[in-house]
């Protein structure tokens, strides 16, 4: 994660990191690190990075499929445009 956004220039704060595993605590404590804002990955979170994430303020959102997602920390950054 971190070696693509120095390579290309690109600040966490501004996108969204994607993970096709399962968000442990240590991917959120690297994304804090990071300053990214927002988390996804495809399966739950364990129970330990919920509640750090949510004690850091990230948007932590899992079970990311074609039809849907759930968030699980700080929905208010997550928006619906229709």
């Amino acid at each position: 994660m971190a070696g693509a956004l120095l390579r290309t220039g690109s600040a966490a704060a501004e996108g969204v990191i994607v993970i096709s595993s399962r968000i442990s605590i240590e991917l959120v404590q690297k994304a804090g690190m990071m300053g990214a804002a927002i988390i996804v990955g495809v399966s739950a979170p364990t129970a330990l990075a919920v509640r750090i994430a949510n004690a850091t303020g990230l948007t932590l959102v899992g079970i990311a499929r074609d039809d849907g997602f759930e968030v699980f920390t700080h929905p208010e950054r997550i928006t619906r445009y229709w």
